[in-house]
């Protein structure tokens, strides 16, 4: 066999077993809304959401609503949180978002009543296949039924679901659905005991 053979054989070999960021390619994605929306958004985000200067809950929520998400009645909205695409989310009545929480809604969220993300809690609905050289990018919505409780600075993963009145505990990474009334924790989470509420 050639010396050229070979060489070629290794090089496509190395080419197919190495990340190549170089060929990834996300143009199926569709965040929704036009380009002007975004860059508006992307700016309102920054200095309102993100910002600590408007404490008052009342704004957000209008703010929001106007760009096209779906928000209920007394939603508490906490200074320093992030949300990627507002016309992708939808909270129910009686909520609260405490600080630094990030909503990384690359596709849909959906939050019940009387949910609560506490500071710092992430929802995560993007990931990559690390299996294919081209680092796929996947997209997964997230829904938190009534009464769940995200601990602080805890994660749910992309296709999550956590049912009715279940709590994820600080620190805490949920990759599978959580059951109604049960507690998790720990990384990734686990079943740890039923939730009673008194």
């Amino acid at each position: 066999m050639p010396d050229s053979w070979d060489k070629v054989t290794i090089q496509e070999k190395v080419e197919q077993t190495t990340t190549r960021l170089d060929q990834y390619d996300n143009s199926w994605y569709k965040p929704g809304g036009t380009t002007f929306k975004r860059v508006l958004w992307y700016y309102t985000n920054r200095f309102v959401f993100q910002s600590y200067l408007f404490p008052v809950s009342a704004l957000k929520r209008g703010l929001l609503r106007l760009f096209g998400a779906r928000i209920g009645k007394s939603v508490n909205i906490k200074p320093g949180i992030n949300i990627k695409y507002p016309w992708r989310l939808a909270v129910g009545d009686y909520c609260w978002i405490g600080e630094g929480v990030w909503i990384d809604n690359l596709a849909d969220v959906e939050i019940g009543n009387h949910v609560c993300l506490s500071q710092g809690a992430f929802l995560l609905t993007g990931n990559h296949n690390y299996k294919k050289p081209t680092f796929d990018l996947s997209v997964e919505k997230i829904i938190l039924e009534d009464g769940v409780w995200i601990g602080a600075k805890s994660m749910v993963c992309p296709g999550v679901t956590c049912k009715s009145h279940s709590i994820l505990t600080a620190y805490s990474i949920a990759t599978k659905d959580m059951e109604e009334y049960f507690i998790y924790s720990g990384n990734p989470a686990q079943q740890i005991r039923r939730r009673v509420l008194e």
